[in-house]
């Protein structure tokens, strides 16, 4: 519920509140003493899916937008004939739980700080991001996301975009952009830092850290993330609802991705940034389509009616545009995947070989301890490099053809080279 307070230009009360009497609106008028411009104030409540029909219709009896209106919430409203509005505009679908289109407008600018604020909460985002990707600690990387202040820009966009209101989606791209480049700079900077300095033991490789591994080689369940977190946020700012924690998930599509690829790159390691900064790329756009097509469905339109057919074909064209890109963005990220899916094979087909040659019976006396498939560090798409089979059985009795065996059976299921290890273990039974 809303409560809505109107100041009334010279020579427009009757015509208002005429409106608001073949409405039925219960309203409260109060004269005002303070300017000349402006004769009285009018209070009234309504449902939250009335607000935006009510006050366009207000605004065509002569109201500009230099008069103030107020909407503010109201906790309870005791009235019959507010109850009998109530049922006639909330009918249960999604329109009638959404907020008008002024107040989601004053959402999306109140959710976006003023530029010098927003550099650096993303630096420091960026930065503690860093340093729990460094220390492998998934509790500062979540911390790191509370701090991000990326959904206002991220969902500004679509806003603009479906209002119709161009100085906000430029403001809100422009954001965006210098986000992911803050973020990763920062996040470099902060590595190189750490690495130089000492701060971080130098031996230290990538691929072993688990928060850094799994964002150098991204698969398609990263797409989700982004739309998930593009839908539950522009759905959270629609009804009216709390943003805290669908900001959290927004920033954890985009700022873990843009430290890895900070990372990658203070460590000299360009192609290893190429699929974090993907999945940076295709998550934020993907947050940006997730939202328009949202809140285009959700029936957001431009105040003015005349613009709407020009305001569609905008629409139009930015939703394609975005889903193309993320598709191409999409493909390669199945790439990934699927490459994933071969090494998975590839090891499973390896062990079942090695268990299968340890079941011949000139090798009864031998058991598999562990099979592990060792990978290159060409990121993002890795290939097996080594096969290392530990193999346990009585003293002194490694056996070579073993080794040959296993080399060739294991290599007919990789797609080139790859070096099998054969180690062998000592078991003594008492």
């Amino acid at each position: 519920m809303r409560l809505v307070q109107l100041t009334v230009p010279t020579g427009k009360r009757q015509a208002i509140l005429e409106a608001l009497d073949e409405r039925k609106i219960d309203y409260v008028v109060t004269d005002e003493k303070s300017s000349r411009e402006y004769t009285a104030v009018v209070y009234f409540p309504l449902p939250d899916a009335a607000v935006e029909p009510v006050l366009d219709e207000i605004q065509e009896t002569g109201i500009d937008e230099d008069a103030y209106t107020v909407v503010v919430d109201a906790e309870t409203v005791v009235s019959r004939r507010f109850q009998a509005l109530r049922e006639e505009y909330e009918d249960g679908n999604v329109g009638s739980d959404r907020i008008s289109r002024q107040e989601l407008q004053a959402e999306a600018d109140d959710l976006t700080p003023s530029l010098p604020v927003y550099v650096v909460m993303t630096v420091i985002s960026a930065i503690v991001a860093t340093a729990g990707l460094l220390l492998d600690s998934p509790a500062v990387v979540v911390g790191s996301m509370v701090i991000a202040p990326l959904i206002g820009p991220a969902l500004g966009a679509s806003v603009g975009t479906v209002v119709d209101d161009e100085e906000l989606f430029t403001e809100s791209v422009t954001y965006q952009i210098i986000g992911v480049v803050l973020a990763i700079g920062a996040a470099a900077i902060f590595a190189l830092t750490a690495r130089t300095t000492n701060i971080i033991p130098p031996g230290l490789v990538l691929s072993n850290v688990g928060e850094i591994s799994e964002r150098l080689a991204p698969d398609l369940l990263s797409l989700v993330i982004a739309l998930g977190a593009g839908v539950a946020g522009v759905v959270s700012i629609a009804t009216g609802t709390s943003v805290a924690l669908v900001g959290v998930m927004i920033a954890a599509a985009l700022i873990p991705p843009a430290g890895v690829a900070g990372i990658s790159l203070a460590w000299g390691q360009p192609s290893a940034a190429i699929g974090a900064t993907v999945l940076v790329l295709v998550n934020l756009l993907s947050v940006n389509l997730a939202g328009l097509l949202t809140l285009w469905y959700a029936g957001y339109r431009p105040e003015n009616l005349f613009s709407l057919g020009e305001t569609e074909q905008r629409v139009r064209k930015r939703i394609i545009g975005l889903a193309l890109v993320v598709l191409l963005f999409a493909v390669f990220l199945g790439g990934i995947s699927y490459a994933s899916y071969e090494t998975a094979t590839f090891e499973q087909d390896a062990r079942d070989e090695v268990l299968q040659v340890l079941t011949q019976e000139q090798y009864e006396s031998y058991e598999l301890l562990e099979s592990e498939v060792v990978m290159d560090t060409d990121y993002p798409f890795r290939n097996p490099q080594r096969v290392i089979v530990t193999i346990g059985g009585p003293p002194d009795a490694s056996v070579p053809e073993l080794a040959d065996t296993l080399d060739e059976r294991i290599n007919a299921h990789a797609d080139g080279s790859v070096r099998v290890q054969v180690r062998y273990v000592e078991i003594l039974e008492r």
